[in-house]
């Protein structure tokens, strides 16, 4: 009889790029398709003691686009659209981490 074993290797991270080419890190928390576009939710990734003392604990959701076969990241514009996404990732990731408004 074999079992089968579930194995975590650790965080999804993810390296991007701002406008100032200033490389940052992020753990995805979740992504997903919601109203037919595909998001994911990050949360920076927190390299020294004083990072993580300031840190508000902000969720970062970014929308996916393809554009040439290739896959992107964009911030949402919309201040609707960001809400309504906001709202879809915090109710989904509600049992594992605790949201404030």
């Amino acid at each position: 009889m074999s079992e089968e074993m579930e194995m975590d290797l650790g965080a999804d991270i993810l390296t991007l790029m701002d406008e100032e080419g200033v490389e940052h890190e992020f753990e995805v928390l979740d992504s997903a398709e919601f109203e037919g576009h595909s998001y994911m939710a990050l949360v920076p990734v927190l390299n020294d003691a004083q990072a993580v003392l300031d840190d508000t604990g902000d969720l970062v959701i970014l929308r996916m686009i393809e554009e040439d076969g290739e896959e992107f990241l964009e911030a949402i514009e919309d201040d609707d659209e960001f809400d309504r996404v906001g709202d879809f990732f915090t109710e989904r990731l509600s049992d594992t981490f605790e949201f404030e408004e």
